[in-house]
């Protein structure tokens, strides 16, 4: 068979080159051929809409179009997903890659791939098909490392959220274990200034609603151009918009004609660290479990890296696994191994299956599946349904162990013991007050008083805690009716920022019975946030001060509250001291003069969006042009999220994550949304759809969605097949 196999293609190129046609040629004339079979329709703000008779073909325009706007992101997403930054970045990120290798490979991917549905290996096909059109089609594109596209490399991407569970783990402790450093690297500590991630998502009932129909707000907080807005439609029933992650063949949050969903990032506990007892011996590496010395997996994974001269260079490394999962570094003499969830066959078909679901009894069929491992998800549909998911994929455990700590390996109870069924998951669907939530929050008041019971579910179902975004989101919608797509709008943008709520009297009590000489130096600034409604505006000077203040404390408090494991408001409202809460007023109104010369700065004159480059780090320029931006920090509770900083180059503020696709969606006979992205859908700065909804994002003025075709060839600026353009 084999020698017939190699006859026939043998004879195959024989026959092609005496037609003049060389297998190249051949496969540009496939995919040309396949082309021809999709249409790819440019509305008045440059977003496709894909139309094809097959899924898989709509998959190719798809993709197609992602290259178009953005090639440079898919890939970096992939070498970052495949452990492969260090082909372009340097030796400085093969850890990073190591990392992603400790649960990924070329042959873990090809052996998914091999193991995958047909229907699955068909829109794997289609996204490396549509990847080397785009390639083939525009050979001024270079790539960094990746020249060719694999339906394989499919199987490292399946899930779409803003990190993967593996990217958890310590970049800094995992050099220190399976590096060579005579010193070792300190362990990474998060900024709690810096925006978190998360989101934002609302459902709203029908008889809530001025028109009788659910609505849905999507409110993804990620880091600006991280996901793109597409729509795709096939005839085998695909018809969903919404906002993809760069290089993924699906809609991660968005909608079709009968659902929406939105998800948030969960803190359901969806991973554990083992504490593994080793012995060395002469015959190898043994752990401990359940009384009997097992056998440490020993594997060597070699990392390819760009050297400094620009030439490509490999490093191997040795890694260990039990059957937890990876050793990831050493703790108290003991080996520290990790278990997450690793079905990336499974995460692909839930991620691509919930685009074609149509009712909530499909959707529950998807949620069935039990890969979903890093989000909640917020749920309205045509039928009236509104539902809440907190977690999908979690692990079943002996509630007798404390899970937020790596616990003993050597102990069979701490095994995992399956999943835990959805049905049991802390969950809800059309709660009694016709509207639920989730800002990354505790799912604890996610429906006011029909909110499931903390008592009521292990602790590992939910490590959240509630957040200044939670209280707010209660505030905007507790005790309203009538909502409409608008008021949703309203609701989602509403400028109050209730963290400052407890702050603030803490910082006035200081004030009052401070003793300092210099006490009438911040008497202006005292009186100023006194008379402050709590409210952010472009015009308001009291937000640049609070902002500024609300940095200094929590910059001076989040060391301790770390260490003390408290959570950081409940820390700066009551454990920081009268004298730190009015120096850290001091050195803020110091900063604002130091900076503008003057610390009485409108809010908008210093919190600005701008977008200069394309690039994924992006540059700021205190001289370029810039747009005023009111909202701020979802620290402080906005639930328009901004997370906003200075730069070594710039004293302004500039945006880098938050509100970066924001849609809210009326589910009737039709379906009606509106949308808005972060500066524009193309990531090149010629394109007129670089920055054209800049002006519309920086104010929350969302424009309509297309989502019938008749709309969509309305406002349609071009019409073309991919290989066209």
């Amino acid at each position: 068979m084999n020698k017939f196999v190699s006859f026939f293609a043998v004879s195959l190129v024989f026959i092609l080159a005496s037609c003049g046609q060389t297998p190249e040629d051949a496969e540009f004339a496939r995919l040309e051929d396949r082309a021809q079979r999709v249409e790819i329709i440019r509305d008045n703000w440059g977003i496709p809409h894909i139309y094809a008779k097959t899924d898989a073909d709509a998959v190719f325009g798809m993709v197609y179009a992602q290259a178009e706007d953005d090639f440079n992101r898919i890939e970096m997403n992939y070498l970052n997903s495949m452990g492969r930054l260090a082909e372009t970045e340097g030796e400085g990120s093969l850890y990073k890659d190591l990392r992603m290798r400790l649960i990924t490979g070329p042959e873990q991917m090809k052996a998914a791939y091999a193991e995958a549905p047909q229907w699955l290996k068909d829109l794997s096909d289609a996204f490396a098909d549509g990847m080397n059109f785009y390639l083939a089609t525009h050979p001024d594109v270079t790539p960094k490392v990746i020249e060719k596209f694999e339906p394989w490399m499919t199987m490292s991407y399946t899930e779409g959220s803003i990190g993967w569970d593996i990217e958890r783990v310590s970049v800094n402790q995992l050099e220190n274990f399976y590096g060579s450093r005579m010193t070792q690297l300190p362990l990474e500590t998060s900024d709690l200034t810096e925006e978190p991630q998360g989101s934002n998502g609302f459902a709203i009932a029908p008889e809530l609603t001025a028109n009788g129909n659910a609505l849905l707000l999507i409110n993804p907080h990620t880091s600006f151009y991280y996901r793109a807005e597409v729509h795709m439609v096939s005839e085998e029933g695909l018809n969903a918009y919404g906002a993809t992650t760069w290089g993924q063949f699906f809609i991660y949050q968005g909608f079709n004609e009968k659902l929406g969903f939105m998800h948030t990032s969960s803190r359901a506990d969806v991973m554990d660290e083992y504490l593994e007892t080793i012995d060395e011996r002469e015959d190898g590496l043994f752990y401990l479990h359940g009384g009997e010395w097992k056998p440490v997996e020993t594997k060597e994974i070699t990392l390819a890296y760009k050297a400094a001269d620009g030439s490509m260079a490999e490093k191997s490394v040795g890694v260990h696994y039990t059957h937890h999962g990876p050793v990831i570094r050493e703790q108290d003499g003991k080996w520290v191994s990790v278990q997450l969830m690793n079905e990336p066959v499974t995460a692909l078909m839930q991620s691509y299956m919930r685009n074609k679901a149509q009712s909530y009894a499909d959707y529950l069929d998807v949620m069935e599946m039990k890969a979903n491992s890093s989000n909640n998800t917020v749920y309205a549909d045509a039928d009236g349904n509104i539902g809440y998911w907190h977690g999908n994929f979690i692990p079943r455990r002996d509630t007798s162990f404390d899970w937020s700590k790596p616990v003993d390996g050597a102990n069979p109870a701490t095994d995992w013991q399956g999943l835990h069924e959805v049905s049991e998951i802390i969950s809800l669907k059309n709660p009694g007050n016709g509207w639920l939530m989730n800002t990354n929050n505790w799912p604890f008041s996610a429906a006011g008083e029909f909110s499931p019971k903390k008592e009521d579910y292990p602790e590992y179902f939910s490590h959240n805690t509630e957040n200044p975004r939670g209280i707010h989101a209660i505030e905007v919608l507790e005790g309203k009716s009538g909502f409409t797509l608008q008021s949703l709008i309203d609701a989602a943008y509403d400028s109050r920022l209730p963290a400052f709520d407890r702050l603030l009297p803490t910082l006035f009590a200081a004030y009052e019975f401070s003793n300092s000489p210099t006490k009438s130096e911040l008497a202006e600034a005292i009186d100023l946030l006194k008379a402050w409604d709590k409210r952010f505006g472009v015009e308001s000077v009291a937000t640049s001060v609070a902002i500024y203040w609300g940095r200094e404390l929590m910059r001076a408090s989040m060391a301790d509250a770390q260490l003390q494991e408290i959570d950081i408001y409940d820390y700066m409202a009551n454990y920081t001291t009268p004298a730190g809460r009015l120096g850290a007023l001091r050195k803020a109104l110091a900063t604002l003069q130091a900076d503008f010369g003057d610390w009485h700065q409108k809010w908008g004159d210093i919190n600005r969006f701008q977008r200069l480059t394309g690039d994924i780090v992006q540059p700021f320029d205190d001289a370029g042009p810039s747009i005023p931006v009111a909202f701020t920090s979802a620290r402080w509770g906005s639930l328009a999220a901004y997370g906003q900083r200075t730069f070594t180059d710039a004293k302004k503020n500039y945006g880098t994550r938050g509100n970066s696709f924001v849609a809210v969606v009326e589910f009737g006979d039709k379906v009606k949304a509106r949308a808005i992205s972060a500066g524009g859908q193309s990531g090149d700065v010629t394109n007129p759809h670089f920055n054209d909804q800049a002006e519309r994002y920086a104010t929350g003025n969302l424009r309509d969605v297309y989502f019938y075709r008749e709309d969509v060839v309305a406002n349609a600026e071009e019409t073309y097949h991919p290989g066209q353009r």
